[in-house]
């Protein structure tokens, strides 16, 4: 079966979405990646993925025997300068003010320096999901984009973010005004998303806390659970479907087009496969997550990229000290 490396060039997002439809309807497994901006996706048939790709999810694994490798003994950071950020952050608040959104997930990357291969750190980290492109990126991504199993489409997105040895952290971060307004923002983003493929859409769960344990220090994550139900035939429209949710809202921010265009102007970088999306298809299901908590290999220089939801409740300081905090590997 032939692997689909598609191009800008040749529309390749609608080729790349028409072969899995295709794919789905026949019921054969695939691997997908998408980038942010959409220019680069990569369709593979799932014996033949792990040429390029190496991955350990919920359900599915490739990796094989850990090899040996060395432990994280050094972890040295560069952020964006506060001037450099502010400047971003104050063209996003400008927008937020003329309501041309009302929230945007604004990032910025961060050269870092470590002892560790992108290859050494997907084998040591500790995520719910782990992909790495070989030479090109290692992703450890908390976050669950969709899954879709027996008719039904589930998505998790996570908005809100703090150090769980904060004092109080649990009640803080529930009861933060701005956290809980960003949350409702994202709900119902992801819940308008999921209404264009789905019927009967619902929160299950809203704002309930997860931990994550890092190289740096243990985080609480806030989360909601959506959900709706396909038709009996989603498996032949699966890459419709999974086009029609891109880029994720989590990422990204409402409303979607305005604020991707605004996203463009205020970060000055593209983001790649970083919050893009990668999933698995086992020929009735699919698995996905969101392409965050992400370090990329340029040329040899490793470069983490981050960021956080901005809306009119936004502190320029606060966002800067949460783009960095988020510049971690969940090493034990």
């Amino acid at each position: 079966m032939k692997s689909f490396i598609f191009t800008a060039m040749q529309s390749g997002i609608k080729i790349w979405a028409e072969q899995m439809n295709a794919w789905g309807k026949q019921h054969r497994p695939f691997i997908f990646l998408i980038d942010f901006e959409m220019e680069k996706p990569l369709l593979f048939p799932l014996e033949e993925a792990g040429k390029h790709l190496l991955w350990a999810t919920p359900f599915s694994v490739n990796t094989g025997i850990p090899r040996p490798s060395q432990k994280l003994e050094r972890w040295e950071i560069e952020p964006v300068s506060f001037s450099k950020y502010k400047k971003g952050f104050g063209l996003v608040k400008t927008h937020i003010q003329k309501g041309d959104t009302f929230l945007l997930n604004f990032t910025q990357p961060t050269p870092v320096g470590t002892n560790l291969s992108i290859e050494d750190i997907f084998y040591q980290s500790h995520a719910p999901y782990r992909i790495l492109l070989k030479n090109e990126f290692v992703c450890f991504s908390p976050e669950i984009f969709v899954r879709i199993e027996n008719n039904r489409i589930f998505s998790f997105p996570m908005k809100g973010t703090i150090d769980a040895l904060a004092e109080n952290a649990e009640e803080l971060i529930l009861n933060d005004t701005k956290e809980i307004a960003e949350h409702h923002t994202i709900v119902d983003l992801i819940r308008n998303d999921l209404s264009r493929v789905a019927e009967n859409v619902e929160v299950r769960k809203f704002r309930y806390l997860g931990r994550i344990k890092t190289n740096r220090k243990e985080l609480l994550q806030v989360s909601s659970e959506i959900s709706g139900t396909l038709h009996e035939n989603y498996c032949s429209e699966i890459g419709d479907i999974l086009l029609l949710l891109l880029p994720a809202g989590s990422v990204s921010g409402a409303p979607k087009p305005k604020t991707l265009e605004i996203i463009r102007q205020a970060e000055g970088y593209k983001r790649g496969y970083y919050t893009g999306v990668f999933g698995i298809f086992d020929g009735c299901s699919l698995d996905s997550c969101v392409l965050i908590r992400y370090i990329e290999n340029q040329g040899g220089k490793l470069v983490y990229k981050s960021g956080g939801g901005i809306t009119f409740m936004s502190d320029c300081q606060s966002e800067y000290n949460e783009l960095i905090q988020k510049v971690y590997v969940p090493v034990i």
